[in-house]
């Protein structure tokens, strides 16, 4: 199959699938120029890999970072198979799209579902971790409508309270920055699964099972990083709690890709990311990882590539089968089935 790598064009997406490098242990693939150029990769490095420059629409294998944006709905045509980030759930014109265009599309978020990993989803949920701690103090100062709390504090002066609401990959690199910073944490998990690593690693954050209204009340951020991979986000957050917050404090809902967590989330972008809704502050970018999109290219592209060379061959495995979610006109994809009613 030959390989197309297309040119981004979500606000704010500078991610490529694939490097030069990856490209180079590949053959016959077609590169839109300019498509690495956001990350720091120019056209003459994947010619020099072995690519061609071209339309990468015409080949029947799509390798590309963020789901169809509405100008590339009418590019997927029977035959082509669109490997990448997906989400359906949150978009149903979308998925209206997908399945029109009679292609075949896996999607990034669920490669490895059934075997209970996600080689390709876990490295940009660890960025988009430790970015949203980032984007949280950047939301608290005041020019952003935040209360001017300095997460670290200061001597004599306390430290900002993170409320950080899931225990995984998210919750976990979010954790690590935080309590790094000197901030003042509570890690919420649905379980005690995961916190007794956390507790050892982590011994002056407090960790808690379930969500504790009070304390999600006095923080300064929340951090929202639940996701069950190729489902909607529950909503665990809703209007009151957020409007009984100190106004200017900060929702980083990580998870708006699926929906986000909160009842006042809804998707901002890299250009517009913040809006102040009952007097907290939300940053609701669903592509983070593209804030750092040289570090998160080499990171996605280790990650995909022997994905793409299974299916270059024409070959599957069990990971790959969990990552498919429409194929010739239909869901078939059973969490995305149930979520979208098909």
């Amino acid at each position: 199959m030959r390989i197309g790598i297309p040119r981004e064009v979500k606000d704010g997406e500078f991610r490529v699938a694939l490097t030069p490098a990856a490209v180079g242990s590949l053959s016959d693939v077609v590169v839109e120029p300019g498509a690495g150029l956001g990350a720091g990769f120019g056209d003459e490095e994947f010619v020099a890999a072995g690519a061609k420059l071209g339309d990468p629409w015409q080949c029947e294998l799509v390798v590309k970072v963020k789901e169809l944006q509405e100008p590339e709905y009418a590019r997927p045509q029977r035959g082509h198979t669109l490997f990448g980030f997906q989400h359906f759930g949150p978009h149903p014109e979308l998925l209206e799209a997908a399945l029109a265009s009679g292609a075949t599309f896996v999607a990034f978020e669920t490669v490895g579902e059934a075997a209970g990993r996600l080689p390709i989803l876990s490295p940009m949920s660890a960025i988009a971790g430790r970015l949203a701690v980032q984007a949280g103090a950047w939301c608290l100062q005041k020019q952003n409508g935040g209360s001017g709390v300095l997460l670290p504090g200061l001597e004599g002066v306390p430290p900002g309270n993170v409320a950080i609401v899931g225990a995984g990959n998210v919750g976990g690199n979010a954790l690590a920055i935080a309590y790094g910073m000197g901030a003042k944490v509570t890690v919420f998990a649905r379980s005690e699964r995961r916190l007794a690593k956390l507790r050892k690693a982590f011994p002056h954050a407090h960790f808690q099972v379930g969500l504790d209204r009070e304390r999600i009340v006095d923080a300064d951020l929340i951090i929202a990083g639940v996701l069950t991979p190729g489902q909607m986000s529950p909503k665990l957050i809703g209007r009151r709690m957020l409007a009984a917050m100190r106004r200017g404090s900060a929702l980083v809902d990580v998870g708006i890709d699926q929906g986000g967590i909160a009842e006042t989330s809804r998707p901002t972008s890299h250009s517009a990311p913040i809006y102040v809704e009952e007097g907290v502050v939300h940053y609701c970018v669903p592509n983070m990882p593209a804030a750092c999109a040289r570090t998160a290219s080499l990171a996605l592209s280790r990650a995909v590539l022997p994905f793409v060379k299974l299916l270059a061959q024409q070959h599957s495995n069990s990971d790959l089968e969990s990552g498919v979610q429409v194929r010739a006109g239909k869901v078939v994809h059973e969490k995305l089935a149930r979520d979208t009613g098909r």
